[in-house]
């Protein structure tokens, strides 16, 4: 049982570890509370940060939270807290969505500790990758990291790999019809034009990466519209290494689950010197997310595709202050 004092300074340091976690269009949806009778600290989402057209749903929220979930687990794990989480603890209100307790028994999961060292580090690369193949004992790391958060890592093979670039191909394709899709991820992207956004959330413009060169990029690409001065043009990989995140069921708690599993799959790559970075969109379109999976797995529903490999590292996308996203009550 933990017997340290959860002062205001700890609180607020284990939610600066939660809130490196990424999230869509870095909206950072997330808000905490800490009950200090309790000793508790509420996880609540926040719809405002929602995309409406994107993520009708509300799917990638959640993804995005149950990765803060983790980083909060990281960190109390840090400090010699005994994280014990409790997801969607009142039926009645949708966006409560973890009570985080600390005072687990012995046994709670020591192996978070090593993570936190990768919390800074972890970033979304939009750069090309080499071609060198990932070890196969790497991708079973990946594998365990999404089994001991209750998820499935799915490491597709070539047709599969060519079937999903496919449907990233098309949603590019979806997009580019879409007006309010383009206007929605415009309003989460800075280039430092009039009327944009704070610069603590969304993409900023030294984080979207070069321009395709000769083949469609694997990678969103957050400045098409625009003009970026000084934006390189590159070849990405033609054949990327991919890797899908899924469960069972399709419910808000296995969103929760499966972004905890996100948030430790990333952060296990990170410790494996590779860079990553996250492939939503054929997933946000009804249409084009159920022939994502594989027909012959148990995975019932993909979460979340992610691109794995060798190549520069991405920079640190911004966050808000943490006086912003907690409160003391």
């Amino acid at each position: 049982m933990s017997t340290t004092p959860l002062t205001r300074q700890l609180v607020t340091s284990l939610v600066e570890d939660a809130v490196t976690a990424p999230s869509m269009h870095n909206a950072q949806p997330w808000t905490f509370v800490f009950r200090t009778g309790a000793g508790v600290i509420e996880l609540h989402g926040d719809p405002l940060r929602g995309m409406p057209r994107q993520d009708p749903d509300h799917r990638a929220l959640h993804l995005g939270c149950g990765a803060a979930l983790f980083g909060l687990r990281v960190g109390a794990a840090h400090r010699a807290l005994k994280p014990v989480v409790r997801l969607l603890p009142i039926p009645d209100d949708p966006w409560h969505l973890a009570d985080v307790r600390f005072d687990g028994p012995d046994d709670t999961d020591g192996d978070l500790v090593e993570f936190h060292a990768a919390l800074p580090r972890r970033h979304t690369s939009r750069f090309p990758f080499s071609e060198e193949e990932i070890p196969s004992e790497v991708i079973d790391g990946l594998r365990a990291a999404a089994l001991l958060e209750g998820c499935r890592l799915a490491v597709p093979g070539a047709w599969h790999t060519d079937t999903v670039m496919d449907l990233v191909h098309a949603s590019e394709l979806f997009e580019a019809a879409d007006e309010a899709v383009r206007a929605e991820i415009a309003a989460w992207t800075r280039t430092g034009a009039p009327g944009e956004g704070p610069d603590t959330e969304g993409i900023p413009s030294y984080a979207f990466g070069p321009r395709q060169y000769d083949v469609t990029s694997p990678v969103r690409d957050f400045g098409a519209p625009r003009q970026v001065p000084g934006r390189e043009s590159a070849r990405f990989e033609k054949r990327p290494q991919i890797a899908l995140l899924g469960t069972v069921a399709d419910t808000p708690k296995e969103w929760l689950k499966a972004g905890q599993a996100m948030q430790r799959v990333l952060l296990q790559a990170t410790l494996d010197g590779l860079v990553t970075s996250l492939m939503s969109q054929p997933l946000e379109w009804p249409e084009l997310r159920s022939d994502a999976r594989d027909p012959g797995s148990a995975m019932g529903f993909v979460h979340m595709v992610f691109r794995l490999g060798y190549g520069p590292q991405g920079r640190a996308t911004p966050r808000r202050p943490v006086a912003e996203v907690l409160t003391f009550d």
